[in-house]
């Protein structure tokens, strides 16, 4: 193999550089002796409890939904497809909190929605476990639609053909044939939006807010922890890497590679 180019390297290096001194300098700050004990503090393990609950509720809700819309994206001819699919991957790009803004304009007590569906249910999503789990699914839907619809539209659709030819529903050939097909992006797509709920903060602070217990979770906690208790943050800022490199380690072994082959 020849030596890269220079520049390149150079390039690269400072490149990774960016990413790894920001992770060095948080282990470097860790109160490893400390650890177990702030980990376990009752406010801590509320908000571990309230993302785990919540992220699990909006991956299962981001699967529900999204593997439909990447379905019609991916699969049906209509007018206006551009269009949706721009709306339903806007997460990605939007800000987090005016994503949040959007889902308080809409779904809040005072909402296009929301009032309505107050009035009519009692039920008032702001302030509450279900406004942290509909704010989740919002900004972490679109990773999973965009990894099933990728797996889709790149699909061989013989196997598909060929069940519908021996009398196959469409609904069958979609549960039977396609989804096995696309079952390593499925999962990653799944996995992909349960870490992204789990780490989720401006959406949900601005639609759910900040109550411990209620919607507290473990970025919010990090943030008020900041001032009050720095090395409880730092503690869970650990504690939320590791997730995050488990996950994209995973995802390495189980799917990129398999999609590289």
């Amino acid at each position: 193999m020849r030596r890269p180019p220079w520049i390149l390297t150079v390039l690269a290096t400072v490149g990774a550089a960016l990413f790894v001194v920001p992770l060095i300098g948080l282990l470097g700050v860790t109160p490893w002796s400390e650890l177990p004990s702030l980990l376990t503090d009752d406010v801590v393990v509320d908000a571990l409890k309230l993302s785990l609950i919540t992220s699990v509720a909006a991956a299962v809700c981001a699967t529900v939904i999204g593997v439909p819309l990447a379905w019609v994206l991916s699969r049906v001819e209509f007018r206006g497809r551009s269009l949706l699919r721009a709306i339903v991957t806007l997460p990605l790009v939007l800000p987090p909190v005016v994503a949040g803004a959007a889902l308080l304009f809409a779904l809040g007590r005072r909402g296009v929605i929301g009032e309505p569906l107050a009035d009519l249910t009692g039920l008032v999503l702001p302030f509450s476990i279900w406004g942290v789990i509909v704010a989740n699914t919002f900004v972490a839907t679109p990773f999973l639609v965009i990894t099933v619809e990728g797996a889709l539209s790149s699909l061989d659709g013989r196997h598909e053909a060929a069940a519908a030819s021996l009398g196959a529903s469409p609904l069958t050939v979609f549960r039977r044939v396609t989804l096995p097909m696309i079952a390593p992006s499925l999962r990653a797509g799944i996995v992909l939006a349960w870490a992204r709920a789990l780490g989720e903060f401006g959406a949900t602070i601005t639609f759910a807010g900040n109550l411990q217990g209620r919607t507290q979770t473990l970025p919010l906690t990090v943030f008020v922890s900041l001032d009050a208790n720095r090395d409880a943050a730092i503690a869970i800022s650990l504690l939320m890497v590791v997730v995050s490199v488990v996950v994209l380690v995973t995802l390495r072994g189980r799917w990129w590679e398999r999609t590289a082959s």
